[in-house]
């Protein structure tokens, strides 16, 4: 195929980014807006050797999972990728998204996978599921062409701002503040954000909304230490009914990260209130908040009953945010201690505990890979029952796997928005002695293609086994060790990593994983000689051999 060559093609499959995928001729191309069942008439706009990437012509048959959007921006706009696709359809596509990732990049058997099918929303008053649930949105101000002043959403995979007029995820009273914050921008000649030019004053509006509060937060992200008649500008907002917060984010850098770090108040409090189950939450502009509280209540639930908590164990919660799991947890638990980066997030937790009268969680300000270590190095001896972890998408740090390997946890439940890192996670604690027991995905994100996913991890006991009658000469060699031979590890290890790695640290990682060893690997050569333990990163590099193997 060529750029620009015209195809008809049968949409068979969806990538995890919502693009149909159809063949022509052979060749696999990757269109946006194509549903799984369309027949769809398309062009190639880039070609590559085996693949490409073609634009929506026209549909010559619908899928019969196509609905009409609700959004007339759906399709430009970046933030609804699955808006087409009927909402059942959807659960679906995110139950495949999760198992895919667990069997391919996690090396889990799918038929042994405990899976269970998507926790989808409830339809609202109305009848539609998937709709209004945002209670957070940040809106990007710029300028049309012809020079007016613009708010909306970046279009997929640009800095092009989609003008959206509502969006049909977030609250209606959005627009209103939105337009309130256009004409005084107007009137005042106050220029939005340029970001080629890095000129102009307001970046972002990021608004959130209290839902069982009907509480309202405003904060404007400005290249600038204030604005220009700001008071006049929270006078107005302080009229809408239910706002209790305008506040200024100063953000000079030139960056794509919204927020920065200097927050000026200019009217109500520094925070808005609302509740998860029966406890209240103060959030701020800066703190993280599930952004769907209905589907929290539910992702929550199944946190809680993963712990498995009876009011004894000690808890950690990992990237606590402002305590939402920790105070969840705290109930049932004998104590329980949060760990959040951003200063801000650890004092609205601190704040919420003291709000629910909540005596038994305490949190620490620091990463998450650095304050566990440093903790369990100074209190080796302490026990942790159950750890949960909330990680970025970017999953957890390995130094962090590791100390949490080291304090052997009765449980691990593992909260991800993101199935991939997820899995590559799971992977490395399950080759060290856990075993995946529960993976139940809840749609926090309806109509795009993000799930969160919650699951649980039980620690394998050694008292848990059973009798076999083996004949002596089947000990010299394991069922594992059969598998691969040294040269062909290191061969491995090489190829993946580009590390050279030794016997011995093969050795020793295989003693870790609990695959017996001939003595003459593990025994140094001399009663005074030091063996070098293996590093860090050839341990992993080894590891990954291992279960390429099927050895652990």
């Amino acid at each position: 195929m060529e750029k620009n060559q015209i195809f008809e093609t049968v949409i068979e499959d969806m990538s995890e980014q919502g693009e149909g995928i159809g063949r022509a001729g052979g060749y696999t191309l990757f269109i946006k807006d194509a549903l799984i069942g369309d027949r769809i008439e398309g062009k190639v706009i880039k070609a590559k050797k085996t693949y490409g990437y073609g634009k929506l012509l026209r549909i010559l048959e619908p899928s019969p999972f196509r609905v009409e959007p609700l959004c007339p921006a759906s399709s430009p706009c970046g933030g609804c990728q699955l808006q087409a696709m009927s909402y059942d359809r959807q659960l679906q596509f995110k139950e495949d998204k999760v198992r895919n990732h667990l069997v391919r990049i996690g090396g889990f058997e799918e038929k042994e996978l405990p899976l269970e099918p998507v926790i989808g929303m409830e339809p609202d008053e109305t009848g539609q599921r998937g709709f209004r649930y945002r209670n957070k949105g940040q809106f990007p101000f710029g300028r049309s062409k012809d020079g007016r002043i613009v708010y909306g959403f970046y279009a997929g995979r640009t800095h092009s701002i989609v003008e959206t007029g509502e969006c049909f995820l977030g609250a209606p009273v959005n627009r209103r503040i939105l337009e309130t914050v256009r004409s005084f921008m107007e009137e005042y000649g106050i220029s939005p954000y340029d970001e080629v030019r890095h000129e102009g004053l307001v970046r972002h509006v990021l608004i959130r909304t209290g839902r069982h509060t009907g509480e309202l937060l405003v904060c404007l992200v400005v290249n600038g230490g204030e604005l220009p008649h700001g008071r006049e500008l929270a006078k107005r907002l302080m009229e809408i009914e239910g706002m209790a917060s305008v506040s200024l984010n100063v953000n000079r850098q030139r960056t794509n990260v919204i927020l920065g770090e200097q927050m000026v108040y200019l009217a109500g409090k520094a925070y808005i209130t609302d509740r998860i189950g029966s406890l209240a939450y103060r959030i701020s502009p800066q703190s993280f908040y599930q952004v769907n509280p209905v589907q929290t209540e539910k992702l929550y639930g199944k946190v809680l009953e993963f712990a498995g908590l009876t009011g004894r164990e000690t808890v950690w919660d990992l990237y606590c945010g402002i305590g939402t799991i920790s105070l969840f947890l705290a109930g049932r638990a004998g104590q329980v201690y949060g760990v959040e980066a951003v200063p801000a997030a650890v004092r609205n937790a601190r704040e919420n505990a003291a709000l629910n009268r909540i005596s038994n969680a305490e949190f620490f300000e620091g990463r998450a890979e650095k304050v566990l270590p440093g903790w369990y190095e100074a209190h080796p001896q302490a026990a942790a029952d159950v750890i949960v972890v909330d990680p970025p998408r970017k999953g957890c740090a390995e130094e962090l796997l590791r100390t949490m390997l080291r304090m052997a946890p009765r449980r691990i439940v593992y909260v991800s928005c993101d199935s991939a890192t997820l899995a590559r996670d799971l992977k490395y604690l399950c080759a060290a002695g856990y075993s995946l027991e529960q993976v139940q995905p809840v749609d926090m994100f309806p109509m795009t293609v993000g799930v969160e996913t919650v699951c649980l991890l039980s620690k394998l006991h050694a008292d848990q086994h059973i009798e076999v009658e083996l004949q002596m000469d089947e000990l010299d060699l394991t069922a594992a060790e059969s598998k691969a031979t040294y040269e062909e590890i290191k061969n491995y290890v090489l190829e993946h990593s580009g590390l050279k790695v030794s016997s011995l640290y093969i050795a020793q990682v295989k003693e870790k994983c609990g695959i017996i060893e001939r003595v003459n690997y593990n025994l140094p050569k001399s009663e005074n000689s030091r063996q070098p333990k293996c590093p860090p990163e050839k341990e992993a590099a080894i590891r990954e051999a291992l279960g390429h193997f099927r050895m652990i």
